[in-house]
């Protein structure tokens, strides 16, 4: 799936949310609604300092709270209103939700390496993948058809729905998609548009951009 091939230029800034007490015990938390820490909103405040300086076009963010509070940071820098959007949610990953790493794989260690090869498994009883790319990429692709030339849209998420829409965008089959590593806490992704689609121009990246100079551009 690929972008229109009209308003060449675009950028999608793919920006997974701010550290969450889950995050630090390691504990999968899926569509539960966990908000972020003191830690967190300070990522989110530092991080939104420099997104702002990309001069956004428009901000698109998962309901969920952690990326609510993360993304309303960068809208009280520029000023543009953020679109909520539960298709933007993490994976639902049922009798996953809640454990830590260590009680998934006690538990679910045959199901965890199956994932872990890239094989399609309901985590706990959750979404495949694939499903996650089919509510969140059309969401992250119908908001970015919207941009101007040359504009760049904000996307707020989380490191699991993020990575199988970038996979996605890309065009990637789905047992690749593991091969995207995951996102820091409030790093973010760029995607940007070119003659044949869209390209991955930053992966968990807490620094802004950089030009790309030499030989493959």
């Amino acid at each position: 799936m690929n972008g229109s091939r009209s308003g060449r230029g675009r950028r999608i800034v793919l920006w997974r949310h701010g550290q969450t007490a889950w995050n630090l015990e390691r504990r999968f938390q899926g569509s539960t609604d966990i908000e972020l820490t003191e830690t967190g909103v300070a990522q989110a405040r530092r991080a939104a300092r420099l997104l702002a300086s990309l001069k956004p076009d428009a901000i698109v963010a998962s309901d969920l709270r952690r990326a609510v509070a993360t993304a309303a940071e960068l809208a009280a820098i520029t000023g543009i209103g953020v679109v909520h959007d539960q298709g933007l949610r993490e994976t639902y990953a049922g009798a996953w939700q809640g454990l830590t790493h260590e009680e998934i794989v006690e538990r679910y260690g045959e199901q965890y390496a199956a994932w872990k090869r890239g094989e399609p498994v309901r985590r706990g009883g959750g979404e495949l993948e694939t499903e996650v790319a089919d509510r969140a990429a059309p969401v992250v692709l119908g908001h970015a058809g919207k941009l101007p030339d040359d504009g760049t849209l904000v996307v707020v998420s989380h490191g699991g729905t993020i990575r199988t829409t970038i996979g996605r965008l890309l065009g990637l089959e789905a047992h690749h998609w593991e091969g995207l590593g995951g996102l820091t806490n409030c790093c973010w992704s760029v995607l940007g548009e070119g003659a044949r689609g869209w390209r991955l121009l930053e992966h968990n990246a807490g620094t802004l951009p950089e030009p790309v100079l030499g030989d493959d551009t």
